[in-house]
C-alpha cells in the first residue's frame, strides 16, 4: 500500500470510528431526553437495544457512504475553496445521504415490523409513517451538525499540516524538546522579474496555484509544510521519516515531475512555467509551541540558518538543488540518485565549512 493511500484510509477510519461513538452518545441522549420529567415516557414498541441499534446501522451506513466522499472528493476538489463553500457543500450533500439511508432503513425495518411486502397497503401506510416521523428531521439536523464539523476539522488539519493539530491537541511541545530534523528551503526562481511582469494580483494567483500543486508530492513523502516565506516554502521532516526511501530528496524530484506534468497549464495562465530551487540539510532543533492567539509549532536552531544559506549558493554553483554531505551520509537508500561533490564551501557567518552535493 502506497503512502498516500495510507493516509487517506487512516482518515477514513478516524471519521467512521468518532461518527460510531456519536452515534452511541446520541442514542443515550435520546434514551435520557424520553425518559426525562418532560416527556411522556416510552412507548410499548420502544427498547434501548432496538434504538442504540439502529443508530450504529446508520451511522455505519452514513460512514461507509460519507467518510471516503469527504477524504477522497472533497478533501481533494475543495481544497483550495474558502472553510464556508466547502463545509456549506458537504451539508447540503448529506442532507441529500440521510435522506437517502432514512429511506432505505425504512425499506428494511418496516417490512419486517408489519411481517408484510411493501406491497402490502399497511406496510405502506406504515411506511409513510415512518418517513414523517420528526424523529429523522432531527437525525438529519443532528448529523448534518456532526459532518459539518468533520468537514471543519480536516480543513483546520489541513491548515496546520499532516498530523500537526493532533501534536497540539496532545500538548506534544507544549514544553521546547529537541529534535533531530530534515528542513529543505524550497524557492522560487526569478521571482522578482516574474512579479514585475505578471503584476502583484497574477503573481499572487501564481503562488497559490504553485503551493497548491506541490503539497501533495511534499506530504505523500512524509514532509510537513513549516512555513511559506513569500515565494520560498520550508519543508520539514521528522529525521526517520525524511530518511526511510529517501523521501527528503524524492520530495523534490516529485515536486519538480509534478510541475513538468502540468507545463500546459502554467504556460497557458501565466505564460511560463515556475521553476525552483532547493537546499537540503539536517540537524538537531529545538522544537515548542509559540503564541496564544495563534499557536504554532515552531523550530529554532543554526540547522535553519545553514539550510537557508546552502539554498542561497545554488545560482552561484549553477545548480538547483543542493544537499549537505551529512544528510547525503545518513542516506542508506539513496534510490540510485547520482551524488556530484561540489567540494567544501564556506557559507556566510560559519565558521565550519560544509561539504555539499547536488543530485543528478
Amino acid at each position: 500500500m502506497n503512502l498516500k493511500l495510507k493516509i487517506k484510509l487512516s482518515k477514513v477510519l478516524a471519521i467512521m470510528l468518532v461518527w460510531i461513538v456519536v452515534a452511541i452518545l446520541i442514542s443515550i441522549y435520546d434514551h435520557l431526553t424520553i425518559d426525562s420529567y418532560y416527556s411522556k415516557g416510552f412507548s410499548d414498541s420502544y427498547t434501548y437495544l432496538e434504538n442504540v441499534t439502529l443508530s450504529l446501522l446508520g451511522a455505519m451506513i452514513a460512514s461507509i457512504m460519507g467518510a471516503p466522499f469527504l477524504v477522497f472528493y472533497v478533501d481533494e476538489r475543495f481544497r483550495d475553496r474558502s472553510y464556508g463553500a466547502s463545509i456549506l457543500a458537504v451539508t447540503i450533500s448529506f442532507i441529500i445521504i440521510v435522506s437517502i439511508i432514512t429511506v432505505i432503513m425504512g425499506l428494511i425495518v418496516i417490512p419486517s415490523y408489519t411481517g408484510k411486502p411493501l406491497s402490502d397497503p399497511e406496510t405502506r401506510s406504515e411506511f409513510v409513517k415512518y418517513l414523517t416521523n420528526p424523529i429523522h428531521f432531527k437525525n438529519i439536523l443532528v448529523w448534518s451538525i456532526v459532518v459539518s464539523l468533520t468537514q471543519l476539522f480536516l480543513q483546520i488539519n489541513n491548515k496546520f499540516g499532516h498530523g500537526i493539530l493532533f501534536d497540539i491537541i496532545k500538548g506534544k511541545y507544549r514544553h521546547p524538546k529537541k529534535e533531530k530534523r530534515i528542513f529543505m528551503f524550497l524557492d522560487l526562481k526569478s521571482s522578482t522579474s516574474i512579479a514585475e511582469k505578471l503584476g502583484d494580483e497574477t503573481y499572487h494567483e501564481l503562488l497559490k496555484d504553485f503551493y497548491a500543486d506541490i503539497t501533495n508530492p511534499i506530504i505523500y513523502n512524509k514532509g510537513e509544510i513549516y512555513q511559506y516565506v513569500g515565494d520560498e516554502v520550508v519543508i520539514s521532516w521528522k529525521m526517520d521519516d525524511g530518511i526511510e526511501d529517501s523521501h527528503c530528496l524524492k520530495c523534490y524530484f516529485d515536486i519538480r515531475a509534478r510541475i513538468n506534468k502540468l507545463n500546459e497549464k502554467y504556460t497557458q495562465k501565466y505564460g511560463l512555467v515556475p521553476d525552483f530551487k532547493a537546499g537540503i540539510h539536517c540537524g538537531d532543533v529545538i522544537a515548542g509551541e509559540i503564541g496564544i492567539i495563534k499557536r504554532d509549532i515552531t523550530y529554532s536552531g543554526d540547522i535553519l540558518n545553514t539550510t537557508a544559506r546552502i539554498q542561497s549558493k545554488c545560482n552561484e554553483l549553477h545548480t538547483k538543488i543542493l544537499a549537505s554531505n551529512d544528510l547525503i551520509s545518513l542516506l542508506s537508500n539513496q534510490n540510485g540518485y547520482n551524488f556530484k561533490p561540489l567540494g567544501s564551501i564556506e557559507l556566510r557567518g560559519k565558521e565550519r565549512k560544509v561539504e555539499l552535493s547536488t543530485i543528478l
